[in-house]
């Protein structure tokens, strides 16, 4: 027995979550959202490339979401989801139950940082990842690229268009003759020799230290993380994963009936501008397919009654 009926619970409000809940709710769908409040972009202090909300803390971006949503009626649970059952009952931490006509899944991911000293103590802050969302804030600075990731190769080539200064720390990388030759050729200079440490001083990174003692100045630092989804509950209903990545269609459609799933849990490379089209695309089709199912109740309802009519002698 759920404690509440919905039409749609979307799980996660990040862009993706909160604008797949705006949509459904202005199309006056019975929605609730269920957030643990962990952002992935927590440790950031602004968010770049959303139009109109350029340079936003993500957390007021939040927060205005979050009120515009509830403004259309929706319901804001600040919970965990412990567990969902087909057909959709979601169990939220606590004892709390949800009934669900369809379920969207907006969970994110989290960002696996390498073991390296200093890393996650400057992370968001000036050791960073995308530089699409924070090149042109740490433009002509010293930077470097820790090479813990075959990405680093593709990330330090791109950075040179915000600074020219760029060192990519090979690391334990194995550079072939042509990316030797294509970083050459971009101007990024090569550090050989294993990292032991990101370096901060007066809160501020300073540069990075090498196992053998060698210092390299640094303004900023780049590195690619390992981009883990938090889609359990997504594989828990028996959702296809291929490349470890749950399978959808361009509205986020999985390959479950009534489970769509939208921004970072679905694809890790989606910035929050691209997260939250995600999570609209997925309201108009999840609404699409409600449409669809309430017709077809009403016509198999109408074909009763009137089946009924014709057999009780009615004209």
């Amino acid at each position: 027995m759920s404690d509440a009926e919905y039409d749609v619970v979307v799980v996660g409000a990040g862009a993706a979550g909160l604008n797949a809940a705006l949509v459904l709710a202005r199309a006056r769908r019975r929605v609730a959202v269920v957030d643990a409040g962990e952002p992935r972009n927590a440790p950031a202090a602004h968010m770049q490339g959303f139009l109109s909300r350029d340079g936003m803390r993500p957390a007021a971006l939040l927060e205005v979401g979050r009120a515009e949503v509830a403004g259309y009626g929706a319901a804001l649970i600040d919970a965990r989801v412990e567990h969902v059952d087909p057909g959709f009952t979601v169990r939220l931490v606590g004892g709390a139950v949800l009934g669900a006509r369809r379920l969207v899944v907006a969970t994110g991911l989290r960002d696996e940082l390498p073991g390296i000293a200093g890393v996650a103590e400057r992370w968001g802050r000036d050791v960073l990842h995308c530089p699409y969302c924070h090149g042109y804030e740490v433009r002509d600075r010293p930077m470097g690229v820790l090479g813990t990731s075959p990405g680093a190769v593709h990330q330090a080539l791109l950075l040179r268009q915000w600074s020219d200064d760029v060192v990519l720390f090979v690391h334990t990388l194995e550079l072939d003759e042509e990316e030797h030759e294509r970083l050459t050729a971009r101007g990024v200079r090569l550090v050989d020799g294993e990292i032991k440490r990101v370096v901060a001083e007066n809160d501020g990174v300073r540069g990075v230290e090498l196992a053998d003692g060698r210092m390299v100045p640094r303004r900023v630092v780049f590195l690619f993380p390992r981009m883990v989804p938090h889609d359990a509950l997504l594989t828990a209903l028996g959702c296809a994963v291929e490349d470890r990545r749950v399978v959808t269609d361009r509205t986020g459609r999985t390959t479950v009936p009534g489970v769509w799933a939208v921004g970072n849990v679905a694809d890790p490379r989606a910035q929050v501008v691209t997260a939250a089209g995600m999570g609209s695309a997925a309201a108009i089709a999840v609404n699409a397919d409600l449409l669809d199912e309430d017709v077809h109740q009403g016509v198999d309802q109408g074909r009763a009654v009137e089946r009924g009519r014709v057999g009780g002698g009615g004209r």
